[in-house]
C-alpha cells in the first residue's frame, strides 16, 4: 500500500456478522466478523439488530462511539471482491 491512509467510505450490511466494505483506494472487500464475536468490547456485537446498527465516521465503521476498528486492520482480514 503506498502511503495512503486508509479510510473506509462506505458500508453495507451483507448478511449475519458480514459488511460490505468501500475503502478510499476504490476497493471493495467483504469483512467476516463472526470470528470476533463474543470476544472482549465485541461481546456487544452478538445482538445482530446491534451489529446491523453501525454508521460511518470519518474513517472507519463504529457502533455507538463503543466498537470501532482501524481500517488496517479490516483491510487485512477481508476479502476483495472489486
Amino acid at each position: 500500500m503506498d502511503n495512503i491512509i486508509l479510510k473506509i467510505v462506505k458500508a453495507e450490511y451483507v448478511e449475519n456478522y458480514v459488511l460490505r466494505l468501500t475503502f478510499n483506494n476504490e476497493e471493495v472487500r467483504l469483512m467476516d466478523f463472526a470470528p470476533l464475536i463474543g470476544k472482549g468490547i465485541c461481546q456487544k456485537l452478538c445482538d445482530l439488530d446491534y451489529f446491523k446498527s453501525f454508521t460511518l465516521d470519518h474513517f472507519t465503521v463504529d457502533w455507538n462511539n463503543e466498537i470501532g476498528f482501524d481500517p488496517m486492520f479490516l483491510y487485512e482480514r477481508s476479502i476483495l471482491i472489486s
